[in-house]
């Protein structure tokens, strides 16, 4: 009986691979599509048109602009329980421009756009995964569910929470989602929540030589605030992490006292509510930059998201097709390529090699799958799939579609994301997550251990959204 089921899982994991397989062009060029286009938060318009239509033509009910943003959208195909939610992303960063398939720093536009955490090949390996179910579903009569979720505004928009505030994820069962990496595995890491914050100071502008006294300046609270902020660093929890950028500096004239200026902070910790705690210390230095200056402040809040909640279960059934798959093979062109971008980091960046993989130190492309061991570790990073996981048991795999080392949104990253090297871990990642999606579809059993899982790492607790309740989805403002 062992034999049977083994075998049974084979024959679907290669037939969705060759499914995947069989669209490898189609797939590829959407992909370099969404590169070129390169759009960020909530304006990846043509970007999410693209995916919509991919996903009409193979035959999938699209529903666009959901959860109050035009760019959000979900293609389901089948009905009925259980519901396999599949994620995607395709949004771009501002400021990384690079001309693709070179192993040196060349922006395409001098201060544009591009695709530094490689959401270009998440948003198509996604769609690929649940074609590839929709079509295996079709083909054996399978009953159930596969939904594909059109996630904008990843990079500092939270465009998960936005939608798991509208209640679009509620009656899901499972969810599965990727993202590309310089190592191959399960992403068993929980993540940061995180807090992003306008703070816009208003003072009076004024002669800076005639008549200083006369002025308020703005830029000086925005300085006294991060002056504060940076003596909090010490006296808060060490996993904490606060970062900020100056949006507005008042203008590019000396003599004038700054009437205006803005800084955009980004506060992360483990838990929301110790995010929440560090929020109120920062707006309270706000507050006190704005009474030392003689300005106001408003505090406009722009984003959240929620820490991820990991799960075992899914991660098991994610690694062992993954193992199963294996990984592809790479030309000596393609090794090379890679090999040039490693030697293009920094002898800090390549540290970072040894800490993390040094089985991998002196290669160029990732040549193994990293073992799914020990208890869940905490990560550095944020996401908004961690909105998700508190709502549906959730898994992520990482596929190699970036040269070994290479930290990401870098140019580096930009410049890979159209090679075959990209497309590979792409079509790889899709296919792991097609097969982990046809398992639960046929093996409800597992959807119930993945739940009492997540009901036991909850302890009780429910997703609230970390997002007020008056706050909208917007673009760079």
């Amino acid at each position: 009986m062992e034999h049977a089921m083994k075998m049974s899982d084979t024959d679907y994991r290669l037939e969705l691979a060759a499914l995947i397989e069989s669209r490898r062009e189609t797939f590829t060029d959407l992909s370099d599509h969404i590169w070129d286009l390169a759009e960020t938060r909530f304006e990846e318009f043509q970007s999410a048109e693209l995916l919509c239509q991919a996903l009409e033509a193979e035959g999938f009910h699209v529903e666009r602009g959901v959860g109050g943003m035009e760019t959000a959208f979900i293609g389901q195909y089948g009905s009925g329980s259980p519901v396999i939610a599949i994620l995607g992303e395709f949004d771009a960063l501002s400021g990384l421009s690079q001309k693709p398939g070179v192993t040196a720093k060349d922006p395409l536009e001098p201060g544009g756009n591009g695709h530094g955490c490689g959401h270009n090949l998440l948003g198509t390996g996604a769609l690929a995964a649940a074609v590839a179910v929709r079509r295996y579903m079709e083909a054996h009569e399978l009953p159930g569910t596969v939904r594909y979720y059109g996630c904008p505004g990843e990079e500092g928009g939270s465009g998960k929470a936005f939608m798991a505030r509208a209640g679009l994820f509620d009656d899901i069962d499972v969810c599965f989602t990727w993202h590309p990496a310089w190592v191959n595995g399960i992403m068993e890491a929980s993540s940061l929540a995180n807090y992003q914050v306008y703070f816009k100071f208003h003072g009076v502008s004024s002669h800076a030589a005639g008549s200083p006294h006369l002025g308020r300046s703005a830029l000086d609270a925005v300085e006294l605030m991060n002056v504060g902020v940076n003596y909090l660093r010490e006296h808060v929890i060490p996993e904490a992490r606060m970062h900020y950028a100056v949006t507005n500096s008042g203008g590019r004239s000396p003599n004038v006292v700054q009437s205006e200026a803005e800084v955009l902070y980004l506060l992360r910790a483990p838990k929301v509510s110790q995010v929440e705690e560090i929020y109120q210390r920062v707006c309270d230095i706000a507050r006190g930059a704005a009474l030392m200056t003689g300005t106001q402040v408003d505090i406009v809040f722009d984003k959240a998201c929620s820490n991820l909640v990991p799960n075992r279960t899914l991660e098991q059934v994610m690694h062992r097709h993954f193992t199963a798959l294996g990984l592809p093979e790479y030309t000596p062109e393609e090794e090379a390529f890679a090999q040039g971008l490693v030697d293009s980091l920094s002898e800090q960046e390549r540290r970072v090699i040894s800490a993390v993989a040094p089985d991998l130190m002196g290669k160029g492309i990732a040549d193994g799958i990293r073992p799914l061991d020990g208890p869940p570790r905490g990560g550095k990073g944020s996401t908004d799939v961690g909105d998700v996981s508190w709502i549906a048991p959730t898994a992520q795999c990482q596929t190699a579609t970036w040269a070994v080392g290479t930290p990401g949104h870098s140019w580096q990253v930009v410049t890979i994301g159209k090679t075959s090297i990209a497309h590979k871990g792409m079509l790889q990642a899709a296919k792991v997550i097609a097969a982990s999606a046809v398992e639960v579809l046929t093996n409800p059993e597992i959807v119930e251990t993945a739940k009492a899982e997540l009901r036991e790492r909850l302890n009780g607790a429910s997703y609230v959204c970390p997002i007020p309740p008056d706050v909208q989805p917007s673009a760079v403002k």
